[in-house]
């Protein structure tokens, strides 16, 4: 067949991050199903079968049931790094972890003795995502979990290490909610790079209701500063797919695609389905996507 229909895996994805490992796609997301963070793999980004759990073992330091929104980034050195975020015990904030593989679905080993970075007075860090610029540099974007005790929520940004293990220099703040669509949270970032302009994607709102949505800014440089869309937000619910947010995007054949979770309408917050997944297109006109979904019909496949 020559096209799909949304949602392409219908079981608990939730933040979900989508890579590409040779002829493999490779999706991790939040913990689901008795996994710390399960993987699902993809011929084609439509069709996604259950591939295990990347972290079978959490770090000692770490408690479970609360790991969230994982993303990977492979290095040269064929070792592929991973963000989860996870429950510290130390702090009791959910705080950012570092764990490496040989493969790409793992299993990932946590590396350290405690979190990569964990803001606590700031109600902890979440929703980390790793970045590759140009000249090959690194950089980790997050979210300090502020809604958490009552405070503003920033998308912050740092330079790691070449080596993927360590955060370098002084953290920047991004942005943070300011937006009536917005709502009390700013979350899920991640930058993407296209036509010499760097977007800074993230989501917004209350995660388990239908306001939440994804939204973008225009950056100078992975630390800032950033510039948010007037079009916000770009992704809100319709068509059934309630929710949409917290997104990933990827490139293949030429055409730019964003995979995001959603709940079923009408189902915000039940656990069962939980949000599924879903794969719309992204169209780019005078520097600015415009997000071709949530779809419901048949749509012509990647």
């Amino acid at each position: 067949m020559n096209t799909f229909t949304n949602p392409v895996y219908a079981g608990d994805a939730p933040d979900p991050h989508a890579f590409r490992a040779g002829d493999t796609w490779y999706l991790v997301h939040t913990n689901a199903g008795g996994r710390n963070v399960p993987v699902l793999t993809s011929p084609d980004l439509v069709t996604w079968t259950p591939a295990g759990d990347a972290l079978p073992a959490l770090p000692a330091w770490a408690d479970p049931g609360r790991t969230w929104a994982p993303e990977v980034i492979a290095l040269a050195d064929d070792r592929y790094v991973m963000y989860p975020t996870v429950a510290d015990r130390a702090s009791s904030r959910q705080c950012i972890a570092v764990a490496v593989a040989s493969r790409p679905a793992g299993p990932f080993t946590g590396h350290g003795d405690g979190p990569l970075l964990c803001q606590a007075d700031l109600g902890g860090s979440i929703d980390a995502s790793p970045f590759r610029n140009t000249d090959g540099s690194l950089y980790l974007l997050w979210k300090n979990d502020g809604n958490a005790i009552g405070a503003d929520t920033w998308l912050w940004a740092q330079r790691l290490s070449p080596d993927g293990l360590s955060l370098v220099g002084e953290p920047a703040r991004l942005l943070k909610q300011t937006e009536p669509w917005e709502g009390h949270v700013v979350e899920g970032p991640f930058l993407w790079r296209r036509d010499g302009r760097l977007y800074l994607f993230y989501a917004a709102n209350a995660y388990d209701k239908a306001d939440y949505a994804e939204g973008y800014a225009v950056c100078e440089s992975p630390l800032g500063p950033c510039a948010k869309a007037a079009e916000n937000p770009i992704l809100r619910s319709r068509d059934g797919a309630s929710g949409p947010g917290h997104a990933s995007m990827v490139e293949h054949g030429g055409r730019t695609w964003l995979l995001y979770h959603a709940w079923p309408e009408g189902a915000e917050g039940a656990v069962d389905p939980g949000r599924q997944l879903w794969l719309d297109e992204v169209t780019w006109s005078g520097g600015r996507p415009a997000v071709n979904g949530p779809t419901a019909g048949p749509q012509r496949r990647p």
